[in-house]
């Protein structure tokens, strides 16, 4: 058998860097960069082999290790799970930095390499600098904290272990059913350790991504499912949107007269002036996509998990003879909500379906109730497009301004705090993959780097950040990156005082304005309800090479996002909008834990209500 000597670290490299996908039939390189922040546990080690590195393979630096890797997250995102930016890290804080991405890539099923660095294997220079020492056993590093956000988790201890530990991460990083956060811990002697690898082993590898077809049983069932029902719904999710079943779906919808609702990770597949297009679903949805899942007898989920969000912590569904069926290819999430299933990609899915749904004559009992509350809802949005305050902006004022001016092919990139519900059920996107949102963690911090990553995906594209101050505040490191690396992105800030999302929260259910916005402590309370702080967030971006402008009225609005079009570095719109002038809920519910007792009668009267709606909800 054929070798090379190589350390453990120039192998990772070079084995990464031979990687590719082919899916239906197109062939492209998983691998083409990797984010890095070097410290003690990777610099000298895989630092080293990136230096060397003569391959296809680009260093980018990050600022953060939680924001590159979001940037990681929402490239891959953006290119459908096909191709990744691994990101590694020093040992210790810089490791554990990475643990909320991994959770953020886990949860919302977009394949994301870790690569920590970790304390001596031979363990002789223990306790080394930033160790963590666990008194009951020295196998525990800071790196274990990443098992529970892992789909693979390995710790890399001699060299040629890298061999079965890279196989399975490619295992798990390709896996439509199964992909997520993917940790390879690399103990910092072992990255430097040589060993004759197999020269078979660094060649060229094709990881074929296959869609998942249905069983004949399956379609026959799922097909018997629906053969009475009269008013079916079909809820669209990311999964759709991974799978390119955009023509599938619309087909499907238009052949038997199926309405169909958007999680956050489907939304925009089909635009959203389709004619059974109801918008967004649950909690965040639309008025439209909420009365008619109240009344549907059938719900079909295809490629989504059936969060809270989107069922409305399961309480949407009022019709007794609502029955589920997913389609998906995870069997963990096609059996929520007591569902029956059918394991199948969702392209493949649906047209297996659709046929034989053809062959028993199907279609659906809906006349105008479609119609009606499509036609409602749209007039319900262009009203809170043109909301006018005397003081100042409303939130959704700015947003119709926005929709109506970013143009059809620019990218939104959004994740926490209010904006993302006002997204769901507001924004109207027209062309597939313009509408971004992690909103299955909810990650403060994504949305600029996120729109960093989306903008590595597609550096063709007009791409903006929709972000709170608070969510600014929190993580928005990578802005440095994008200037570094010369790729624009455009910041729209909106800044509400704090974080107003989790204020309106508090209050609706009995608990005053408390710790939620950024006012200056008070010395009469002693709590923080003295007045706003005032931030310049337009010259903090300035401050890092950016350009900054900052909009009161909307026609200081028109003329930043004017000058920021014309502009060829990243820009910040700071974007002083007044708290409280969100959406709130369409015909939804959101269930949180409410306190049974309290001083307060409207906490108590809250709790009461609570519990008369869990009573509504269905039990699994």
């Amino acid at each position: 058998m054929k070798t090379v000597r190589l350390t453990m670290g120039q192998a990772l490299l070079k084995f990464l860097d031979n990687q590719y996908i082919e899916f239906d039939g197109n062939e492209n390189k998983f691998v083409n960069g990797v984010f890095a922040i070097f410290g003690h546990g990777c610099v000298v080690g895989f630092g080293q082999a990136l230096e060397e590195h003569k391959g296809g393979i680009t260093l980018y630096q990050g600022h953060n290790e939680q924001g590159m890797a979001h940037v990681a997250i929402a490239y891959a995102k953006q290119k459908n799970r096909r191709e990744i930016i691994p990101c590694t890290s020093s040992i210790g804080p810089g490791a554990l930095n990475m643990v909320t991405a991994a959770g953020t890539a886990s949860v919302n099923r977009i394949p994301l390499l870790l690569l920590p660095g970790d304390t001596f294997a031979c363990r002789q220079p223990d306790p080394v600098l930033q160790q963590i020492e666990h008194p009951l056993s020295y196998t525990v590093t800071a790196n274990d904290a990443f098992k529970a956000v892992s789909r693979y988790w390995d710790r890399i201890e001699r060299p040629e272990q890298l061999m079965t530990a890279a196989l399975n991460a490619m295992r798990a990083l390709t896996d439509p059913a199964d992909t997520g956060a993917v940790t390879l811990c690399l103990p910092q002697d072992v990255q430097a350790e040589a060993y004759d690898y197999p020269v078979e082993f660094f060649e060229k590898r094709v990881h074929y991504i296959e869609r998942t077809l249905p069983t004949s049983n399956a379609v026959r069932i799922a097909a018997e499912l629906i053969r009475n029902k009269k008013k079916p719904l079909i809820i669209s999710g990311g999964g759709a949107v991974y799978s390119e079943a955009a023509d599938e779906l619309k087909a499907f919808a238009e052949a038997f007269n199926i309405p169909f609702a958007e999680t956050q990770a489907g939304k925009g597949i089909l635009p959203w002036n389709h004619e059974l297009n109801l918008g967004g679903i649950g909690v965040t949805g639309t008025g439209a996509a909420n009365e008619i899942a109240r009344d549907a007898d059938m719900i079909i989920a295809v490629g989504t998990r059936l969060s809270d969000f989107t069922t409305s912590s399961k309480w949407a569904f009022k019709n007794p003879e609502a029955e589920f069926l997913a389609i998906n290819v995870n069997k963990f999430d096609a059996a929520k909500m007591n569902a029956k299933f059918m394991i199948a990609d969702a392209k493949e899915g649906l047209k297996a379906l659709g046929k034989a749904l053809k062959e028993i004559g199907y279609r659906s009992a809906y006349k105008d109730e479609i119609k009606i509350s499509k036609d409602k809802w749209n007039k319900e949005v262009d009203r809170l497009y043109s909301v006018e305050l005397e003081n100042g902006l409303s939130q959704t004022r700015v947003l119709g301004e926005l929709n109506r001016t970013l143009g059809d092919d620019a990218i939104i990139v959004g994740s926490s705090g209010s904006l993302p519900g006002d997204l769901q059920r507001l924004w109207r996107p027209v062309k597939p993959k313009t509408y971004h949102m992690e909103y299955g963690f909810s990650c403060m911090g994504y949305e600029v780097t996120g729109a960093l990553g989306v903008k590595m995906a597609e550096p063709d594209k007009e791409v903006y950040a929709m972000v709170g101050d608070g969510s600014y505040v929190m993580l928005h490191s990578e802005l440095l990156t994008s200037i570094q690396e010369g790729y624009k992105i455009n910041i729209l800030l909106f800044d509400n005082n704090g974080f107003q999302c989790i204020n309106n929260l508090q209050r609706s259910q009995g608990i005053p304005a408390f710790g939620t916005e950024f006012r200056f402590r008070s010395k009469e309370t002693g709590r923080l309800t003295g007045e706003y702080i005032p931030i310049d967030f337009a010259a903090n971006a300035r401050s890092y090479g950016a350009k900054g402008y900052t909009a009161t009225t909307v026609e200081e609005l028109r003329e930043a996002l004017e000058k920021a079009k014309k502009d060829t570095v990243s820009t910040l719109i700071d974007i002083k909008v007044l708290p409280g002038t969100m959406t709130d809920g369409y015909d939804s519910w959101w269930r949180v834990g409410v306190p049974e007792v309290a001083e307060r009668k409207e906490v108590v009267e809250a709790h009461k209500r609570m519990e008369e709606e869990i009573q509504k909800a269905r039990k699994f």
